[in-house]
């Protein structure tokens, strides 16, 4: 038997949580009437299988077994060798591809792009630390930054509508990125007048979206404070990042944008600076993260497909990713979708993971607004053990930023949380919808939650269920009419 909770009011009041259910008891059933009459599904009828058939599209691009050396090409320890680098690969591709090897060492470099059927891999000991110096990042690039595409200071690690690209190896790359004066997170330093040097960029980017500007025509770069990425192919197929160590990003770290085919694996993120979040897929199709370890300065994982109207221009949804088997420990969340999510999101499954950090604030989140908007449906998590999270099991917010000013209303349905337990959260659910926007159809299964300090807060949203779970506080209680036990 199911139980499905009905919220008919919530309201946050003070400190105090109030929740408003009404249970109602049925059978299994297959659709369920939202208030506006429109069916939905059935919390519970959205199968974890529906990914095999996602998992079995997933291919590791390979590449012939040819190693071009950037030592051949004049790179050498210490010293500059971008250019040593971009003739490697160069040489590579024209050869029919390979792999471009940075052996054990440090390598210093600028930008690198990378060419259809090249692997750049780091051998066990190497690191190619990356400039700080921001002319290293030009000429600018087509890129989309928080959502929105522009010309910018091209990524770290950067390919173009490229086909069979990797970066493997046991090696670390190292963006060095600190709040020295000039370095790339000072930046984000607010000054006096509480404005960072970047917030004029920022500001310029949002205002090229709303007015339809040409993205020929939204340059940054030189003279400008838009941080680049570390990783980003971008309208490329088949990409394998895999074994690196990723530290001192500027940004985010690893954030392929519309792109197919995409698998980050084994990958170590240890970034603690702003805005590093540690993978981004952005508009993406078919995407495997496994095995990977997250200690971040943002969000670990953070889905996204675009932000406000030049999302909606592009109109790519993030669609078919699975998280599997990784570690997440600090970080705003642990898997997280938005806030860029104006093109959708549909069919995330992650299951296998493990969070646990006084500095994770959440482990499944959702944040959107009036403004992004955004369809989010269809995800599935399940077999994640959380020790401590700072705010919330599941967030879902919709007043994130902007809240309910826009005319673009958030969408969230269709979410199965299956056999999760925690340790320590001071609670459950962190619901704040908006009157227009909808949360529907979330189901938690085979669920413990334990110590658990405050009441849940839920505002504006629709049916919730829960089939056999436990939610332990951390002081335990007992009714007022209840008898002492007997065992």
């Amino acid at each position: 038997m199911k139980i499905h909770l009905l919220l008919l009011s919530v309201r946050r009041l003070s400190s105090v949580s109030v929740l408003l259910l009404v249970a109602l008891t049925s059978a299994a059933s297959t659709s369920l009437a939202r208030a506006d009459g429109s069916a939905s599904v059935a919390p519970g009828s959205f199968s974890f299988s529906e990914s095999e058939s996602i998992l079995a599209r997933i291919k590791a691009p390979q590449f012939p077994a040819h190693d071009f050396s950037i030592t051949d090409f004049g790179a050498a320890a210490g010293a500059d060798c971008t250019v040593a680098i971009r003739k490697a690969i160069e040489a590579c591709n024209a050869a029919g591809g390979g792999r471009v090897v940075v052996p054990a060492g440090e390598w210093l470099t600028g930008a690198v792009h990378l060419k259809s059927n090249v692997n750049l891999y780091l051998a066990k000991g190497s690191t190619l630390r990356f400039s700080t110096d921001p002319a290293a990042y030009l000429p600018v690039v087509h890129t989309r930054w928080e959502g929105i595409e522009c010309m910018n200071y091209s990524p770290f690690i950067y390919a173009w509508e490229q086909e069979n690209i990797a970066v493997t190896g046991e090696g670390t790359l190292d963006g060095a990125a600190s709040y020295d004066a000039g370095n790339w997170w000072s930046w984000t330093k607010k000054g006096d007048d509480k404005k960072a040097p970047a917030s004029p960029d920022t500001a310029k980017l949002n205002e090229y979206s709303v007015q339809g500007v040409p993205v020929a025509q939204r340059v940054f770069g030189a003279g400008h404070y838009l941080r680049p990425s570390f990783f980003q192919p971008y309208r490329c197929r088949n990409v394998l990042i895999e074994g690196v160590t990723i530290v001192r990003s500027p940004m985010w770290e690893i954030t392929p944008a519309l792109c197919t085919n995409v698998i980050a694996r084994n990958v170590k993120i240890n970034s603690h600076g702003p805005n590093n979040d540690g993978c981004d897929p952005d508009s993406c199709r078919d995407v495997l993260i496994e095995g990977c370890e997250f200690d971040t300065g943002d969000d670990c994982i953070a889905i996204k497909s675009g932000r406000n109207d030049d999302g909606r221009r592009v109109g790519v949804p993030a669609e078919n990713h699975i998280i599997r088997n990784c570690v997440m420990k600090d970080g705003h969340g642990g898997v997280v979708i938005g806030s860029e999510i104006s093109g959708g999101c549909r069919n995330i499954f992650v299951e296998n993971c493990k969070m646990d950090s006084p500095n994770l604030e959440r482990g499944l989140r959702f944040k959107s607004n009036a403004r992004r908007g955004g369809v989010v449906e269809n995800v599935y998590m399940r077999n994640v053990e959380i020790g401590r999270v700072a705010e919330a099991i599941l967030t879902i917010d919709h007043q994130y930023e902007e809240g309910p000013k826009g005319e673009h209303q958030p969408v969230v349905r269709n979410i199965v949380i299956e056999n999760v337990t925690s340790k320590s959260s001071p609670r459950v659910l962190w619901i704040a919808g908006i009157p227009k926007g909808t949360i529907d159809n979330i189901l938690f299964k085979n669920c413990t939650f334990a110590g658990v300090e405050t009441a849940e807060v839920v505002e504006n949203a629709r049916r919730f269920s829960f089939e056999n779970v436990t939610i332990t506080p951390a002081q335990r209680a007992r009714s007022l009419s209840s008898r002492p036990s007997t065992e």
